[in-house]
């Protein structure tokens, strides 16, 4: 599976970004996927993820983003989203998407295995 995310950039404080992350190779449908990301200085970090349950999934975030950031999946187009809103200054880092094909689930507790190259986004004051 080859994951290529777009949608990074420089955005103000407060407003808003939509990130994507295209798969390629094979169907990510029925894998955990989800969001990281790495700022400068820091380790990389759980953003969202999601889990299948039946027919549909749910979703995890971290406590930094729930309520302003959304992931969804379109496992019709092999797309990962993560929209971002009220963002902050401490929201810039590199957002990678990032695939369980040994799981259903991606969580923070968990090693994905597979990475897309990541995209940079900016927030500023």
């Amino acid at each position: 599976v080859q994951l290529v995310e777009s949608g990074g950039g420089l955005v103000q404080a407060e407003g808003s970004l939509r990130l994507s992350c295209a798969a390629s190779g094979r169907t990510f449908s029925g894998y955990g996927m989800g969001w990281f990301r790495q700022a400068p200085g820091k380790e990389r970090e759980f953003v969202a993820g999601t889990k299948w349950i039946g027919t549909t999934y749910s979703a995890s975030y971290a406590d930094s983003v729930r309520g302003r950031f959304t992931i969804s999946r379109d496992d019709a187009e092999n797309t990962l989203y993560l929209s971002m809103k009220s963002l902050k200054v401490e929201d810039t880092a590199v957002y990678y998407c990032a695939a369980a094909s040994y799981s259903a689930r991606l969580g923070a507790d968990q090693q994905p295995d597979y990475w897309g190259q990541g995209t940079q986004v900016t927030v500023s004051s």
